[in-house]
């Protein structure tokens, strides 16, 4: 099918937003696509801070970002954003990095006062990145993630099916697409 970027914002090795990406990346998986993680958190803190585009960690990622039809972009909530670590990787980035690509945008937070976050803070900055298509992007509160001392994730029952819904409007756009991209030649 299509080649799935997922990327994690969270600057946390413990991090419950790039587990509940691992989680989704399953899913996608399961649906056909070839998914590669990208925890920004592992790239050197030097490229990023320095703004060292030449670093071989920026353009190994900005190559990730080139070969993949679809990204999903999951971020914890910092004071109303996105994660200032995610902002430094967007901002090494290409111009139009997602140029022609589908996304996904989730972010986790604290409290439901941060649910807009995607919609005011995210999705601007995605779009002024060239996304082609960005999708219904989903919020969900920490305290709906658990983990388990063995690093299982559940996730709570309502938010698990609106998870899983929105991961295949993902897939479903993203599969559309590719057909169309493989059908123009």
């Amino acid at each position: 099918m299509a080649t799935v970027l997922s990327v994690s914002g969270s600057p946390s090795p413990a991090s419950r937003t790039a587990r509940l990406l691992r989680h989704l990346d399953r899913r996608l998986t399961a649906q056909g696509h070839d998914v590669i993680p990208l925890d920004v958190r592992t790239i050197p803190a030097e490229a990023l801070l320095g703004a060292d585009f030449r670093h071989p960690a920026i353009i190994e990622a900005a190559e990730l970002f080139d070969r993949a039809d679809g990204v999903v972009i999951g971020t914890p909530v910092y004071k109303a954003a996105y994660s200032g670590l995610l902002k430094s990787l967007l901002d090494l980035l290409p111009q139009h990095a997602l140029a022609g690509k589908t996304v996904l945008p989730l972010a986790t937070g604290g409290s439901t006062a941060h649910v807009l976050a995607i919609d005011y803070a995210l999705r601007p900055v995605l779009s002024s990145m060239g996304a082609a298509h960005i999708v219904q992007g989903w919020f969900t509160l920490d305290q709906e993630i658990t983990v388990a001392d063995d690093g299982t994730l559940t996730v709570a029952p309502g938010t698990g099916e609106s998870l899983a819904q929105v991961v295949d409007q993902f897939s479903h756009a993203l599969g559309s697409r590719t057909a169309l991209l493989a059908a123009a030649g």
